[in-house]
């Protein structure tokens, strides 16, 4: 049991609403949420169902808030000994971990359901998917044993792009699997910044993260590889699947170009946490334009208008 000497009772409804809402890690979600809609919107050749599109969402929001509900039920007690995790909910003594397990359980079922019902039984799988690699691969298994913890855990990030593809065909394709693989490569390049900003604080906690048990350089080394092999990666929906098309691909190698650029600047300066925390932060900018440029590109209005501009070029 964890004590605090944070008052364990709550004032107001709407203060113990804020709790399970801060239990979620809201501000992880729509950086999940748009790795789907970009999904979405290539697997419609981008004529989404708004009434699918809503539940799709609904339902992953639902799935992602109960993997991280559950998160800060098991990290709770090294939450606490973080500087930057000790007021969230758990620690602080605002939610007890059984009416947290009960709202995650709530949360899962919802999303589960939702998604069978309304789209269909594959993204609802996935869905749930996505909950049980979290706990138990990531958090439970990798996250206080591996240096590899994120790069594999990774993966549970990046099933939300599966999630949107089935609720639109009901099957995965080469290309669903591409978009999974660019979040999924993604994710240690973005993670590793931020684990060089507060590696002191993972440290501490004997978290085994890379920057605290191979050094700073490694881990430079290794984002400024995993950066080249993502944008890559992302040039593959465009040849050779053919997913997506012109302004994808002016948009991938413009975003592309810079997130190599600000990578190969920690590359050069490894034990700078201004420039570190300069590329966590384009990271996350990056993923949402690059999902929004599948957007933009997918829809019709786009290939009519490009079609148009090429007929009066040539």
């Amino acid at each position: 049991m964890i004590e605090t000497n944070v008052s364990r009772h709550h004032e107001t409804f709407l203060q113990v609403v804020q709790s399970y809402y801060q239990l979620t890690k809201p501000r992880i979600i729509p950086l999940l949420l748009i790795t789907t809609a970009g999904s979405m919107w290539i697997a419609a050749k981008g004529e989404v169902d708004p009434l699918l599109l809503l539940v799709t969402l609904t339902g992953g929001t639902l799935a992602a808030a109960s993997a991280q509900t559950i998160n800060c039920i098991y990290d709770r007690d090294i939450d606490y000994d973080m500087e930057r995790t000790r007021h969230r909910p758990m620690p602080a003594g605002k939610v007890q971990p059984r009416d947290a397990l009960i709202f995650a359980i709530a949360l899962a079922v919802m999303s589960f359901t939702l998604l069978a019902v309304f789209a269909n039984l594959l993204a609802a799988v996935l869905a749930f998917s996505g909950i049980v690699f979290y706990v138990l691969v990531y958090t439970h298994w990798l996250k206080r044993h591996s240096t590899q913890n994120i790069v594999i855990g990774g993966a549970a990030g990046a099933i939300p792009a599966l999630v949107g593809w089935a609720a639109v065909t009901g099957t995965l394709s080469w290309a669903a699997w591409l978009i999974f693989a660019i979040v999924f490569l993604w994710t240690p390049p973005h993670f590793w910044a931020l684990a060089l900003m507060i590696k002191d604080d993972y440290a501490k906690v004997g978290i085994p993260m890379l920057p605290v048990i191979e050094g700073t350089t490694v881990t430079v080394k290794q984002i400024w590889y995993y950066t080249l092999i993502t944008v890559t990666a992302t040039l593959l929906l465009v040849y050779p699947l053919h997913a997506s098309g012109i302004l994808y691909a002016a948009v991938a190698l413009s975003l592309g170009g810079l997130f190599i650029h600000k990578s190969w600047r920690l590359l050069q300066n490894p034990e700078d946490r201004t420039v570190a925390r300069d590329l966590f932060l384009y990271s996350i900018s990056y993923m949402m334009l690059l999902c929004l440029g599948m957007v933009v590109d997918s829809l019709p209005i786009t290939h009519h208008l490009i079609s148009a501009a090429i007929k009066l070029i040539v």
